[in-house]
């Protein structure tokens, strides 16, 4: 039995639709009903037998952060895919973050350790891998400085922390550290935000750019790395590296609309986080712009994916293929 937690995000929901087309034996937690939909629909993306794949599930109903009522889900577990996180750059959610990413992971380890679990792969973030210097490539090594950091990416690095203390307690782990990742599904969140964004013919586009990987590749990786005897440690999965700008003119034409031409200045940013928070602290009112992450909009951060292709000897699908299909999918399935 293979246990996937966070089974009913964007990337649980393509490994669940993997690990069923490959035959195994899965299980994962879920919080609403309405959340095992989401899944019907991504499994509707590549199969005519949806409901089918998704009756195949052992769903039980499970919050990684209540450790009391945990137990049900490693019953016969042999292998730990972490995918449960919750995403927020807003410095307000920081004890929730905690919460869920660092005590979340922490019931995931202990509870991999009592029940004998033989290996974990946990679903990091290259928000958890440290600033590059002097424009170089941001590598495995990299050493972690959480001076300009998001909560998000301080919460996913102590989570790290608890899967190494794992390992040196007798787990065998693996850690992915994924950039934004492509894939459908999930259109108000994460890169589906983008597609969202660029069909309303938007004219302005955010400065900056990041490292971007397909689902379909955060995938393979980690059910090869699970699969082989690699264990302790940590790979980068970026594909390639877009400015915010590209992706949205590789995304706007397939929706029918003008991709956005103008780039928002950096000053307007510095503005926008400075009423943001006064926003914020006056009125109540959630983040929409941290200074943490509008500095994080004007730097260019780089990030080598040779470790991964060298040790898996790993090939990255066409990005521009997934864009295609994910557009395909928005237009005709929202």
């Amino acid at each position: 039995m293979i246990l996937v937690t966070g089974g009913t995000g964007l990337i649980g929901s393509h490994l669940l639709f993997h690990l069923l087309k490959n035959g195994n034996k899965v299980r994962s937690n879920f919080r609403t009903k309405e959340s095992i939909d989401k899944v019907r629909k991504v499994f509707g993306y590549y199969s005519d037998n949806a409901s089918q794949l998704i009756d195949q599930i052992d769903w039980v109903k499970g919050d990684i952060t209540a450790l009391g009522g945990l137990d049900a889900l490693f019953e016969g577990v042999e292998q730990v895919y972490h995918c449960a996180a919750l995403i927020s750059f807003d410095p307000k959610d920081y004890k929730l973050l905690k919460q869920t990413n660092v005590q979340g992971t922490a019931h995931m380890v202990n509870l991999s350790l009592k029940y004998g679990v033989k290996k974990l792969c946990y679903v990091s973030s290259i928000a958890a891998i440290g600033p590059s210097l002097k424009q170089a490539k941001v590598t495995e090594d990299t050493e972690w400085n959480d001076a300009n950091a998001t909560v998000y990416g301080i919460t996913k690095y102590d989570a790290e922390l608890e899967v190494w203390r794992g390992s040196q307690e007798g787990l065998s782990v693996v850690i992915v550290n994924p950039g934004v990742v492509i894939g459908p599904g999930f259109w108000k969140s994460g890169s589906g935000s983008f597609f969202s964004y660029a069909s309303k013919g938007k004219k302005y586009v955010i400065p900056g750019g990041t490292g971007f990987v397909t689902v379909n590749d955060v995938i393979k990786a980690m059910t090869r790395l699970m699969d082989s005897n690699i264990q302790t440690e940590r790979f980068i999965l970026v594909d390639q590296h877009m400015s915010y700008a590209t992706l949205l003119k590789k995304i706007a034409p397939q929706l029918g609309v003008e991709p956005p031409q103008k780039v928002i200045p950096k000053f307007w940013l510095e503005l926008f986080w400075r009423w943001d928070w006064v926003r914020s602290t006056i009125f109540g009112k959630r983040r929409r712009l941290s200074k943490a992450v509008a500095k994080g909009l004007y730097q260019e951060e780089y990030y080598s994916n040779e470790k991964i292709k060298s040790q898996l000897n790993f090939t990255f699908e066409d990005m521009d293929e997934s864009i295609a299909f994910c557009c395909q999918m928005f237009t005709g399935n929202r």
